[in-house]
C-alpha cells in the first residue's frame, strides 16, 4: 500500500510486528608468538604484587593490542606478545599462565574496550553505512549499521528529507534499503523518492506525527520504510 502523500513514502512490511534493531576486524590477524617473559617472568611468586601495582603497570606501559576474529586479542610487548581472552579471563603470559593472576595485559585489554579504542569481545569494526565512520557493530551481524552520529532510536522525531514532514522512529532495522521489501513486494530503494539516498543503508521505520491522535498511539499507525539518510532530526537542521 502506498501512502497517498506527494512524494509517497515507501510503505513498511508487517505494520503489526515490531523489527527491534542490535544493540551497536580492525585490524587483519597477526602472527602470534610464543608467550616470551617479560618482566613480571622475573618476579618470584609473591603476594607483594598487588592488584594497584599491576593496575598502574597496565595503564602506564607501552603496549599494542589488536582483536582476533575470534573473540581473544592479541597484545604486543616489549617483553613479548601474549593472546587475552577478555571474556574468559585468561592470558598466554606467565603471570598470568604459571601464577594465576590477573595480569596487566588482561587489565590493558579492559581498559581499552572501556575506553572504545578496540571493540568489546562480541564485537567487530564495521563501518557506518552513511557516512563510512568505523563503528563496532555486533560480531555475528552482517547487516547495514549507522555510527552514533547518524543513528536513531525508537522514539525519535525525525523530518522526511523528501516532505519536509515530521515522523517518529518506531524501529531501527539493520535490513539493507534494497533488501527490505514493503508490503507492494518492492525494495525501499527502488521508490524514485529514494533514489537519493544509498540502497545499501538500513532501513528506519516511522509513523507520521499527524497520524497520532488521541485513542491512536504509534502502535495503531501504519509504518513506513525510509533509507536511514532520508531522515534528518529537526533540530540539526
Amino acid at each position: 500500500m502506498t501512502h497517498p502523500r506527494t512524494p509517497p513514502a515507501s510503505a513498511a512490511t508487517n505494520p503489526d510486528a515490531p523489527r527491534a534493531a542490535p544493540p551497536g576486524e580492525r585490524s587483519p590477524e597477526r602472527g602470534v608468538s610464543a608467550a616470551v617473559d617479560d618482566d613480571d617472568s622475573e618476579r618470584a611468586p609473591s603476594a607483594a604484587v598487588d592488584v594497584d601495582d599491576r593496575s598502574a603497570r597496565a595503564a602506564a606501559e607501552e603496549m599494542t593490542v589488536r582483536p582476533l576474529r575470534d573473540r581473544r586479542y592479541v597484545v604486543e610487548t616489549d617483553g613479548g606478545t601474549y593472546v587475552v581472552a577478555l571474556d574468559a579471563g585468561t592470558c598466554t603470559c606467565p603471570d598470568h599462565a604459571i601464577r594465576g593472576s590477573r595480569c596487566k595485559h588482561l587489565r590493558r585489554v579492559a581498559m581499552e574496550v572501556t575506553a572504545g579504542s578496540v571493540p568489546a569481545p562480541d564485537e567487530r569494526v564495521g563501518a557506518c553505512a552513511v557516512c563510512g565512520t568505523e563503528t563496532f557493530v555486533p560480531l555475528d551481524d552482517p547487516g547495514a549499521h549507522l555510527c552514533s552520529r547518524h543513528a536513531f532510536e525508537p522514539g525519535d522525531v525525525v523530518r522526511d528529507r523528501e516532505t519536509g514532514e515530521r515522523l517518529v522512529v518506531v524501529a531501527v532495522t539493520t535490513e539493507r534499503a534494497d533488501a527490505y521489501r514493503t508490503e507492494e513486494d518492492r525494495t525501499v530503494d527502488e521508490y524514485a523518492t529514494n533514489a537519493a539516498y544509498g540502497a545499501h543503508e538500513p532501513v528506519i521505520e516511522a509513523v507520521y506525527v499527524d497520524a497520532v491522535r488521541p485513542g491512536r498511539g504509534l502502535s495503531d499507525c501504519e509504518r513506513y520504510a525510509f533509507p536511514a539518510s532520508r531522515l534528518v532530526r529537526p533540530r540539526r537542521e
